[in-house]
C-alpha cells in the first residue's frame, strides 16, 4: 500500500500586513477578515528561487521523519511559477541541490490550485506501476514573483510556501476514488498577461466557479467513496479565500470547525494550501479527510484520505 507517511512544510518568515494597505486598495479590517481572510501575506527573500522553497520543506520532511536523500525513489515538483523559465525543469534543480541519487527519476506538474490532489494520484500510480517506495511530492507557487502589487484583485491574497510530501509504504493516509474535471474555455479567468507578465484574475467568474461545480464534484466523489459528508471528520479545502471557504460550507451543510479557513497569517499558498493543513493534523483524531483543490484552469480536484490502522 503506497500513501501519505509525512509532511514537511516552509513558510518564510517575511510578512506583507495587508491592515496596512487598507487605504490604498479602499478597504477595511472587515473586508481583510471575512472576505479574504489573509491579514498577511508570506513572501519570499528576493535571493530565494522556487527550488529553495522546495528543499526547505524537504529539510523539514528530513527533521520530522529522518529520512535520507539516497533513499527517495522518485520526486515530483508541483508548480507554475518555477525557477528561471522552467527550463531547465525545477524537478531537475532540487535533484542537484538535494544531492538525490540518479537512479531517482524527477519531473514537474505545471497545475496550480488543484495541485496537490492531481500531483497524489500521479505520483502514487507512478509509484506503483515501478515498484517504489519512496517517493517526495513537492508543491512550490511563489505567486510574489508575478503578482501586480496595484491589483486589489489579487495583491491581498496570494502568500508563498512549500511542502514536500513523503509518499511511502507504510502511510499515515492512504486516499481513496478521485474525481477531477477541468474548464478549459474559463482558463483565462486566471492567467499571466502576455505583455504584463502579471498575474490577472476574474474574482466573480472564480467564486461563481468555486460556488457551483466544487460542491458538485465534493459530493459526487464521497459518492464514489460511499461516504456522506456525516461521515467526514474535516474538509482540508484549499484555501482560496475565507468567502469562499464560508460558500462551500454553507452549500454542503458542513460545521465551520470540520472545514475551517486557516490561512490567516501566510495566504492562499496555490498547491502548498493543502498540505499545509495536513502536516500538523492529529490522524487519530481526524480519521476521514476531504482535500479538494480547485482554481487556475480551471481546474478541481477531489479524494479523500482515510486514516491507516498500523495494526492490520
Amino acid at each position: 500500500m503506497i500513501g501519505i507517511q509525512s509532511i514537511g512544510t516552509y513558510i518564510p518568515e517575511d510578512r506583507i500586513d495587508n491592515r496596512q494597505r487598507t487605504e490604498q486598495f479602499e478597504v477595511d479590517e472587515t473586508f481583510l477578515s471575512e472576505k479574504t481572510g489573509a491579514l498577511r501575506l508570506a513572501v519570499k527573500a528576493d535571493d530565494e528561487e522556487t527550488s529553495d522553497l522546495c528543499c526547505k520543506a524537504f529539510y523539514n520532511l528530513q527533521s520530522k521523519t529522518g529520512l535520507r536523500a539516497e533513499e527517495v525513489e522518485c520526486a515530483v515538483v508541483c508548480t507554475q511559477n518555477p525557477d528561471h523559465h522552467g527550463l531547465p525543469h525545477t524537478s531537475a534543480i532540487v535533484h542537484a541541490k538535494l544531492g538525490l541519487p540518479e537512479s531517482c527519476p524527477v519531473f514537474d506538474i505545471s497545475l496550480g490550485c488543484s495541485g496537490f490532489v492531481y500531483g497524489l494520484s500521479i505520483i502514487q500510480g507512478f509509484m506503483q506501476a515501478n515498484g517504489f517506495r519512496k517517493g517526495v511530492l513537492f508543491t512550490a507557487d511563489p505567486y510574489s514573483k508575478i503578482i501586480d502589487e496595484q491589483d486589489k484583485n489579487t495583491s491581498l491574497l496570494f502568500g508563498d510556501g512549500a511542502t514536500a510530501t513523503l509518499i511511502g509504504d507504510t502511510p499515515v493516509w492512504r486516499s481513496g476514488k478521485f474525481l477531477f474535471g477541468s474548464q478549459g474555455k474559463e482558463s483565462s479567468s486566471i492567467r499571466v498577461g502576455k505583455d504584463s507578465g502579471k498575474l490577472s484574475m476574474n474574482g466573480r467568474a472564480v467564486f461563481s466557479f468555486s460556488a457551483t461545480v466544487v460542491p458538485k464534484n465534493i459530493t459526487a466523489m464521497l459518492a464514489a467513496n460511499q461516504l456522506t459528508v456525516q461521515d467526514v471528520d474535516l474538509f482540508a479545502l484549499h484555501q482560496g479565500s475565507r468567502y469562499i471557504i464560508d460558500t462551500l460550507r454553507k452549500k454542503l451543510d458542513i460545521e465551520e470547525r470540520k472545514a475551517p479557513f486557516v490561512a490567516f497569517d501566510y495566504g492562499n499558498t496555490v498547491s502548498s494550501s493543502i498540505p499545509l493543513i495536513l502536516s500538523d493534523l492529529d490522524p487519530d483524531a481526524r480519521k476521514v479527510i476531504v482535500i479538494a483543490g480547485f482554481g487556475v484552469g480551471l481546474s478541481w480536484a477531489s479524494t479523500v484520505l482515510f486514516k491507516v490502522d498500523q495494526g492490520k
